[in-house]
């Protein structure tokens, strides 16, 4: 055993010999630094540790000796610290979030849902092909708007055709009466032959016979007079029928031409140009922007106390400081399942009452494109008449 330069560590040359080390003397005031720990500056620590702990652990250099930290006393503190950080958030946030929330009085009652429409369906009436397509998707329509148009050409065809049979019927018409006029000169002249056929008789100038024979001819042209009036009547009726047909096919191409029955947006276009339909074939689907709502559901307490007519206010989440003001128009006879879309207040509200608050018409048509169908909200409904609104649901926009 021999002593390294430099007052370096003594090494033993032999496998499990003990080494020995310099022990400094205690000054005054002189931290005591453990034996394993008191190392030279000028002989390197690393090399001597192991590997994995060697690139972790940081070094503290006291003097000329390397102090070596407890790698998990290091580690747990930086543990607690990351844990007091979590914690301080945590407890900030819900400090925002109860700023937030304010507490429903009695007399009140709400529920989640999502604003809706009515929905149109505007199919096609016959059989046909479609020949245009006027909106897409997305675009705004008003009452008696064009949307689409069906390929008509065989109507128009049969349309043609029946101008003609009129045409046809009207000049039928016209020789059924002019044959009434002839008729009825045939019966003045012979009753003019009776007249005069009379007197000559009364004179003995004529014989009976020839006065029954004038009076068989007048017969005669009466008869014949009736049936061309007869003929007239049935021409007026045939002229009356195709005019109908005609009425029918015009209404038929206007049915053809697909138009929107009301203000609002078209949500679907299912078919396309080209396409051929039935009877009844969808082509689009709008929605009734008139008449949006949102239903919620309310265990039996609240929902009992609720009633049509009853004031509302609906709360979007995309406009959280604004109330609209809606009205409870429809309340569900029977209960049903709570959807997994809806929240509820209690887990043992298993059966609840569909209630429908339909937003105020007045103010969809001074907002039309701020109120859409699909945003998510709540809807506070008013049970009790005498109950005041909380302040944040005061905030009414003006229709």
């Amino acid at each position: 055993m021999m002593n390294e330069p430099n007052g370096g560590i003594p090494r033993s040359d032999k496998t499990g010999e003990a080494t020995s080390h310099p022990t400094p003397e205690r000054g005054i005031g002189q931290t005591i630094v453990p034996e394993a720990a008191y190392l030279p500056s000028d002989v390197a620590l690393r090399p001597s540790l192991p590997e994995k702990i060697a690139e972790k652990v940081p070094e503290t250099i006291h003097g000329g000796a390397v102090v070596v930290l407890p790698v998990r006393q290091r580690r747990r503190w930086r543990w607690v610290l990351l844990l007091l950080v979590l914690a301080a958030g945590a407890g900030g946030g819900y400090y925002w979030w109860s700023l937030r929330q304010f507490h429903l009085p009695a007399g009140f009652a709400y529920g989640n849902g999502r604003l809706e429409a009515d929905p149109i369906d505007i199919d096609t009436k016959f059989a046909a092909r479609i020949a245009e397509i006027k909106v897409d998707e997305g675009d705004r329509v008003t009452a008696g708007q064009v949307v689409a148009r069906m390929d008509t050409r065989d109507l128009q065809a049969s349309l043609r055709s029946l101008i003609a049979q009129k045409a046809q019927a009207e000049h039928s018409l016209e020789e059924a009466r002019a044959l009434v006029v002839q008729q009825n000169t045939q019966v003045v002249l012979a009753q003019q032959e009776i007249d005069r056929t009379k007197a000559l008789v009364a004179r003995e100038f004529a014989t009976r016979e020839l006065l029954d024979q004038q009076t068989q001819i007048l017969n005669g042209a009466i008869a014949a007079l009736d049936a061309a009036n007869q003929r007239v009547d049935e021409a007026e009726h045939a002229v009356a029928v195709v005019t109908h047909n005609i009425e029918l096919y015009k209404v038929n191409i206007a049915d053809d031409t697909l138009v929107a029955p009301k203000d609002g947006r078209i949500e679907y276009r299912v078919s396309n140009v080209g396409e051929v339909l039935p009877a009844g074939g969808k082509v689009y689907t709008m929605l009734d922007l008139s008449y949006v709502y949102m239903d919620i559901y309310l265990p039996t307490a609240d929902a009992g106390r609720a009633a049509i007519g009853d004031e509302a206010r609906i709360v979007l989440d995309a406009f959280p400081k604004l109330a609209l003001p809606a009205r409870v128009t429809y309340i569900a006879t029977e209960a049903e399942f709570t959807p997994k879309a809806v929240e509820t207040q209690s887990e043992r509200d298993r059966l609840m009452f569909r209630i429908r608050a339909r937003v105020a018409p007045a103010l969809l048509a001074k907002h039309p494109h701020e109120i859409r169908t699909g945003l998510p909200g709540v809807t506070y409904v008013r049970l009790d008449p005498k109950a005041k609104w909380p302040a944040q649901l005061n905030h009414v926009p003006v229709p």
